[in-house]
């Protein structure tokens, strides 16, 4: 699939979900992100779909849509535990405004992340170790498929600043086990559907207190 390819399947889904197409120079950037994915792909563990289409129509989609549905006022965004960088890469490329930091324990897939933001031209930053030794706080914590997810959202609500965002792509099914592990000092909103299953969610909670 070559990078106007790749440009349409992406208006196409983006359009079937009701969302407005990218524009030119991001669409060229997730194509470049596509093909640089796949490559690296074949001798890391970064995700089990490895062709071009189950990317595009499972990750890309949906991490494009969450960038679009995070709420505004978002200066600063951690991916807690990026692994081939989705979400994070997908929001720092739609919400340039939002300062992403991409944290990932896996040597080897903190390197793929420093070349995706070095060959993007992106300004987010690699965190190289666990998530939870991170010293500050964040607008935005998101977590998308991270091992041990219920105790991985705990070590992330304390990353979350007052009246912050935790973000947690998931299950319905699983949600509700996550919005325990948060804690009391969240209240979330109603889950939206992701694209491509009734069944995958995306929950917003703001930190109250």
């Amino acid at each position: 699939m070559d990078p106007n390819e790749v440009s349409a399947r992406l208006t196409e889904l983006l359009a079937a979900a009701g969302q407005v197409p990218l524009d030119g120079e991001t669409a060229k950037k997730f194509a470049e992100y596509v093909s640089l994915f796949i490559r690296w792909n074949q001798h890391l563990n970064l995700s089990a779909i490895r062709d071009e289409e189950g990317i595009i129509s499972r990750h890309l989609i949906e991490s494009i849509i969450v960038a679009m549905i995070l709420p505004d006022g978002v200066s600063t965004l951690l991916d807690f535990g990026s692994g081939g960088g989705l979400p994070g890469i997908p929001i720092a490329l739609c919400r340039p405004g939002i300062a992403v930091t991409l944290a990932e324990s896996q040597g080897k897939k903190a390197a793929f992340l420093q070349e995706a933001i070095r060959v993007l031209g992106l300004s987010a930053k690699i965190h190289s170790g666990r998530a939870e030794t991170l010293q500050q706080t964040f607008d935005c914590v998101i977590l998308r498929a991270v091992d041990k997810m219920p105790k991985a959202v705990g070590q992330a609500a304390r990353l979350v600043a007052q009246g912050g965002w935790l973000a947690l792509m998931t299950t319905q099914g699983d949600l509700p086990q996550l919005e325990a592990a948060a804690g009391e000092g969240f209240s979330f909103a109603a889950s939206r559907t992701l694209p491509g299953s009734m069944e995958r969610v995306l929950a917003l909670a703001q930190r109250m207190r």
